[in-house]
Parts: structure tokens; sequence; C-alpha cells
């Protein structure tokens, strides 16, 4: 197992690889151009910058989160195959620096969703919080509205900017596309995409939607263990693998995470660990890592993802806003680097206890 955090890059995020460097374990960062518009090639020099900076620190730069996909091709488009072109193009840039997983999602018009960015919790921290019942009670165009006069307080991490002014249009386009329609979409990208991945040396891994389940009429694909074994066996390639994230599958607490590890381990390339606490109207806020602060089987994913012998990425997933930081939403230092730890200490029990006791180490000076 090899532990990452995730870093939106110089100038771009208020935390710096010196810090990241000084969290204990911390192998990589998983990292994007997040300003190269969806639908371009990643130019190699730009690339290249990226991986320079983070080994002046010794972090590997081997996954990469993520290379979004244009909506054309999740549409299905006419126009997608020059997409695809571009996204194989991209793949080829990016394993010349040995980049080993892409971590990207196929969710329509949105990524994650939240209705409060810095929802306060009973200990005076903050955290990502979905209200159930104000989702349920929006139509996509008072959403539109709402995002429209809003817009700097609803762009999260991993959107790009030129979403929220399309948004009118990308809900028009969705109307007739059923979920059927959508999975033959990324059937088609990936049988496009899987053999150049092979080629390069590269996992693509595919997110899971968060929430899991649709929102505003919208169509979901990876929702629950049904939706991946679906995916994974549409396209079977090595290269066609699963980015595992407790919190988007823990937004539905009828998905067996742990189970749902067992299955598919063997697919599993990265993973997302964080921890949610659910209320009974179906609302969730984003807790601490530890499994008393949420709903969520930390340890046992822990203990699941070691006992299949997970060699993969992994990383502290959204964390909450404490001690007075002011960060990007669910992307701080502190809370994440706590989440790092809690999350190392329960993989070193595992390691323990299959090896029957603690080892004996003498004492040692430096």
């Amino acid at each position: 197992m090899q532990m990452t955090f995730r870093w939106y890059g110089e100038g771009n995020d208020s935390i710096t690889l010196k810090q990241i460097r000084q969290i204990p374990g911390i192998k990589g960062v998983v990292w994007a151009l997040h300003d190269v518009p969806v639908g371009e090639v990643w130019p190699v020099e730009r690339i290249e910058e990226v991986v320079k900076q983070a080994k002046e620190y010794e972090l590997n730069t081997e996954v990469v989160e993520s290379v979004n996909i244009h909506e054309d091709i999740k549409l299905g488009l006419p126009t997608r195959d020059h997409y695809i072109q571009t996204y194989k193009q991209t793949l080829k840039n990016l394993s010349q620096f040995g980049v080993k997983v892409v971590c990207y999602n196929f969710m329509p018009v949105f990524d994650w969703f939240r209705t409060d960015l810095f929802k306060e919790m009973e200990d005076g921290s903050t955290a990502l919080f979905f209200d159930a019942q104000k989702v349920l009670a929006l139509t996509p165009e008072q959403v539109v509205k709402n995002m429209e006069e809003n817009q700097k307080d609803f762009t999260l991490p991993g959107w790009e900017p030129e979403r929220l002014t399309d948004l009118q249009r990308l809900f028009d386009l969705y109307k007739d596309i059923t979920e059927v329609d959508l999975l033959e979409n990324l059937t088609y990208f990936l049988k496009e995409v899987c053999p150049v991945a092979e080629e390069c040396g590269i996992k693509m891994a595919i997110h899971p939607d968060d929430p899991p389940f649709s929102i505003f009429g919208l169509p979901r694909i990876v929702k629950n263990k049904e939706d991946i074994g679906r995916l994974l066996r549409a396209v079977d390639s090595p290269a066609n693998g699963l980015t595992f994230c407790s919190g988007s599958l823990g937004g539905n607490l009828a998905n067996d995470l742990v189970d749902i590890v067992n299955s598919f381990a063997d697919r599993i390339a990265f993973a997302h660990i964080r921890n949610v606490k659910h209320f009974e109207d179906g609302s969730f806020i984003e807790s601490a890592h530890r499994v008393e602060d949420g709903s969520l089987p930390i340890t046992g994913i822990i203990n699941a993802l070691h006992e299949n012998g997970f060699d993969g990425y992994i990383r502290p997933d959204h964390g909450r806003h404490i001690w007075d930081e002011v960060c990007r939403p669910g992307y701080g230092l502190y809370d994440r680097a706590l989440g790092a730890m809690y999350l190392q200490g329960a993989w070193d029990t595992n390691v323990l206890l299959k090896n029957g006791a603690a080892p004996k180490k003498t004492m040692q000076t430096v």
C-alpha cells in the first residue's frame, strides 16, 4: 500500500509540498493540470514541471486525479472521437513520466455535489454537507439559477470552471439520456482507450458516483456493487479498474463497502478513504476518519484491503476544516493529515496481527 495526498499545484493550493512531505508515510502526491481545459491534450512540458516539483521533495507523481472526460463523450455525440483521441495522447504523455493510475469519473453535468461546503459541526469544525431534503426539493431550473447567482460558492474541487456557465444547456442535452445510454457511451470510451492505457502501463480507475444515486433526474451508472461488476465485465481489460471511494459509495448505507472491496479487490487500483455521518432523513456530513465519528466501517475496509493483498495507492479523502484553517472545501491540510495517520495505524495493526506479534527493535542512535 502506498499512502498519497492530493495536491492541487503551486499557486492553486494553500498546502505546500514541503508540508505534505512532513506527513509521515506519504509517498506521493495525487495531482492534475487543473487549468488545461477538458478535452485538450496535456502538454509534456507542463507534466514535467509538476513531476520535477514533487521529486524535489522525494514525492512520486504516479497517480493523476483527474483527466476529466468531455461531456461530448458522455453524451455519445459525433464529436466524441476527437476528444477520445486527445485523451489517448494525454495518456501517452503521462506515461513518459511514470504515471501508473488515472482516476476519472463519468458523472453527467456534475462531479461530486454538496449543498453546504462549510456546515458547522458540534465541535466547531466545519465540513461538506449533503442536505437530502433540499436536493429533493430543487428542480434543474432552480439548480441553474442558484449556481449562477453563487458561482464562487458552488465551485468544487474537480469541476472545470466552464461547467457552471453551461449548466442549462447540459441539462437539456441529458433529458433523453438513460442509464443504458450512458453505460454504452462509457463502454465505447473504454474500448477505445484501454488498449492505449495497457500499452502505457496505466490503469484507468473509475470513481463511483457521488452521491451514489440520481440527483436532478440525471443518470448515474457507478452507484453500487452491481453497477461496478457490470462495468468491469463490459470491458475485460487489466486497464479497466476501479477507484474505491468509501465516502462516495457510503453515501448510500445499502452499499456493503467491505463486500465491495472483497468482490473487486483485484481491480482496485486506487482507494479514497473517508467517513461520513448519516442522518435519518438521508442527509450526511463528512466526519473525521475514525469509525466512531461516522457511519462507515473504516477499519473493516482497511482490513479487507490488507487481507486481499492490496498494493495500490490510497489517500485520505475529504477532511473537515479544523483549527481555523482557511482552505479549499474538503481539502485542508490538518484533518487529512490526521486521516492519513489513522489509516496507516489501521494498516499497521493488520501487519502486526499477521506477523503474530510486534517486531522487536533494539535501541539505535542516529
